[in-house]
């Protein structure tokens, strides 16, 4: 009974360890910062690292092959009386099945990452509150993350996921300290964290979650069994893109979702493909984002 008890433990150990959603690599730059002690900055950093691959953010239970590889890079523009003034890159990606690929599910800039930090203060999430704007935004883009990587693997699969990050905006908007509450209001900007969460659970842009599954469960995941198919459906599927945009014009999640697949996008089509195909794709991601216009020929080739 002993020796049962005891690989109990150690199953029921290993599955705790597993049981991390997300696989961080954390970087924080603080070369802006001048005449500031940097041990500050090491510290935090180090802090938060640990945060990130330690928390629990759901009651899924993820293997550790199954965490979700993200990097969050933190600029630290200034750094005065406990104000900490930053700005966050968020990628994040997933592996394309029978393949060593892996595909890049999101990719946002965050301009108003700013909260209030003494070196040595807990980093902890009270799900109930989120006084801390650090925990808050964190918590935000890590749901986000997880919903994205189940709307990739099921159709609309990560709708409780964006719903968990809608309520850290709605706690989050009426904050005290001004700075902080930039990037959770309506209106402040049509590409903050309010609008993008805003546009994942809006009913209008539920096509473009639906294309969000075929682009990356039926179509980049049977590449290896059929890439003429795969590349086909991402073809047929781009003109939704194009629909939402025309009734939504820079829309964030629109842009979100070519910001993490331009380059890919194009080496699909560059060099492959009927011509029918390359020129229609040319067409729709020229009409949505001309500004990449020149980047775009590289499909005709």
């Amino acid at each position: 009974m002993n020796r049962i008890a005891a690989l109990l433990a150690v199953v029921l150990c290993a599955l705790a360890l597993g049981a991390q959603e997300l696989n961080v690599n954390l970087t924080l730059n603080s070369d802006k910062v001048e005449g500031t002690n940097k041990q500050v900055f090491t510290t935090l950093e180090n802090d938060l690292k640990d945060f990130m691959n330690s928390q629990q953010w759901t009651d899924m239970t993820f293997s550790d092959f199954e965490r979700i590889d993200c990097n969050f890079m933190i600029i630290v523009n200034s750094y005065a009386d406990d104000l900490m003034m930053c700005e966050l890159q968020v990628q994040a990606s997933r592996p394309v099945y029978n393949s060593s690929y892996t595909t890049t599910i999101f990719n946002f800039r965050d301009q108003d990452f700013n909260f209030t930090y003494k070196e040595f203060d807990p980093i902890e999430v009270n799900s109930s509150t989120y006084e801390s704007n650090l925990t808050a935004v964190l918590a935000y883009y890590a749901y986000i993350i997880i919903g994205l990587d189940l709307d990739s693997y099921g159709s609309l699969g990560g709708s409780s996921m964006f719903t968990q990050a809608e309520q850290i905006v709605n706690m989050s908007q009426n904050r005290s300290n001004e700075n902080e509450a930039k990037g959770w209001k309506a209106f402040d900007s049509n590409r903050n964290r309010y609008a993008l969460v805003s546009n994942l659970n809006d009913s209008r842009f539920r096509p473009l979650r639906e294309f969000f599954y075929t682009y990356h469960r039926q179509a980049l995941d049977n590449m290896a069994a059929n890439v003429d198919n795969g590349r086909a459906k991402i073809a047929a599927g781009l003109p939704v893109l194009r629909e939402l945009n025309r009734e939504n014009p820079n829309a964030i999640l629109i842009i979100s979702f070519l910001d993490a697949k331009n380059d890919e996008l194009i080496n699909i089509f560059k060099g492959h493909g009927t011509a029918e195909e390359k020129k229609s794709v040319n067409e729709i991601l020229n009409d949505i984002n001309p500004t990449a216009s020149e980047r775009y020929k590289e499909i005709l080739e």
